[in-house]
């Protein structure tokens, strides 16, 4: 990985007035150790819990330095942002609280949970703009407003002043521990957080190792990183909406060449697995984005054991509508469920012989669709098997095999299988 020093960091003493910035109006989140995640991985493992702030997530800390910091006569141009999350949650939030008036520009589609968190936090100095299908149409419409009134944009992560806000949380780890922080595992999207957070530890902290956390759908910086210099992906998967990103922005790819030590990516499917577990044993919501650093734990065992280690929780602006969505990506992570397509012959019985002969005891039909077609052979069937463990797979398959059932295994076959959830 590149470390070629292309971008200054940002210096110290801009943290501690971003700090000073912030203060009053941003919260001092906790630093909490987590027994279960600390005996799972026999490491110190502690928990910066960003998901706790009022807009619950750390993006209030980048844009409130950046709208703090503008003169008078730039604050009464108005300010201007495009997103469809937790950045248009931490603008609206600092545009009321500072007396600003600012435009948010958000896609059509964007549900009506998040317009009403933004216009909540904004109340009356902001006005929602629903245009596009897409976060790209809205970003053009919010430039191209900006240009007609000669506005002032706030970028989500590529600015100086926003990624020394987000660089706090880094200030407030290293004055709340009295360990040294062996490993620090931070979430990227556009890179503002890791290059922030990063900035300040390898300052404070040189030895401290900066593991940055990305969707596997959605390898921006790692691409990026890789090849020198910054790539537009073709495509990505959007489900962990709060990272994926087709680019990141030119001055935090320069400062993460300098301060990130490794990339993981993590599946989508993990990172589900992550949220019902948070959710189940800590009684932590978490979206998304929230659970990559956590998701990343699994990945660096071996080298994280003994060592005192942060896991920076990003936010919890999880939907509620998506935990279906949620689960069923767990279970195909965890290799419990399975989706096939079954031709049956079309004859009495073939049904009833596939659930007394093949299916195993403690195997489950979860999703069944069939209709008997004449003049056909054999009648296709779509079924949704779940199993109790994992390795049960195997043995669903060899039976299904030992008696010539017709099948197609439909999990990786995404342009029918999105279909199914």
């Amino acid at each position: 990985m590149s470390k070629e020093p292309t971008a200054l960091l940002p210096d110290i003493e801009d943290v501690i007035k971003a700090q000073m910035r912030i203060k009053g109006v941003v919260t001092r989140t906790a630093l909490m150790p987590n027994l279960n995640l600390s005996d799972t991985y026999q490491a110190n493992i502690s928990l910066k819990r960003e998901d706790l702030q009022i807009v619950r997530s750390y993006k209030i800390r980048g844009a409130f330095n950046k709208i703090a910091s503008l003169s008078k006569e730039e604050q009464k141009k108005g300010i201007v942002c495009a997103s469809a999350g937790n950045h248009a949650q931490g603008v609206a939030y600092a545009c009321n609280k500072l007396g600003i008036k600012g435009v948010i520009f958000m896609p059509s589609p964007t549900p009506s949970q998040k317009v009403k968190q933004v216009r909540m936090f904004g109340k009356d100095q902001i006005e929602i703009v629903l245009i596009g299908d897409t976060f790209d149409d809205s970003f053009k419409e919010a430039m191209a407003y900006c240009q007609k009134h000669q506005s002032i944009f706030i970028h989500p992560f590529d600015d100086e002043k926003v990624i020394e806000g987000q660089a706090t949380v880094g200030m407030e780890i290293l004055e709340d521990t009295n360990q040294t922080i062996d490993y620090l595992f931070a979430p990227i999207g556009g890179g503002g957080l890791v290059s922030g957070v990063g900035s300040y530890f390898k300052q404070i902290s040189p030895s401290t190792k900066i593991i940055g956390v990305e969707p596997e759908g959605a390898p921006a910086m790692k691409t990026s990183l890789e090849k020198g210099e910054v790539v537009t992906l073709e495509s990505i998967d959007k489900f962990v909406d709060g990272a994926a990103v087709q680019r990141v922005g030119e001055k935090t790819f320069h400062i993460s060449q300098q301060v990130v030590d490794d990339i993981v990516l993590v599946p989508e499917g993990k990172v589900c697995s992550t949220i019902l577990k948070l959710y189940n044993e800590e009684a932590i919501v978490v979206e998304p984005a929230g659970a990559l650093s956590i998701s990343a734990l699994d990945f660096y065992k071996p080298q994280i054991k003994g060592k005192n280690v942060v896991c920076i929780v990003s936010g919890s602006n999880n939907d509620i509508t998506r935990m279906e969505e949620i689960k069923e990506r767990s279970l195909l992570y965890e290799g419990l469920k399975h989706y096939f397509i079954i031709r049956f012959p079309q004859r009495a019985g073939a049904l009833r012989e596939f659930v007394t002969e093949v299916l195993g005891p403690k195997d489950d039909i979860v999703h069944f669709e069939y209709t008997k077609k004449i003049n056909r052979e054999k009648g296709p069937a779509i079924i949704g098997i779940e199993v109790q463990q994992a390795d049960d797979f195997a043995d669903l398959i060899q039976r299904m095999t030992e008696r010539n059932i017709n099948y197609e295994l439909l999990n990786d076959r995404f342009d029918l299988f999105n279909f199914l959830i």
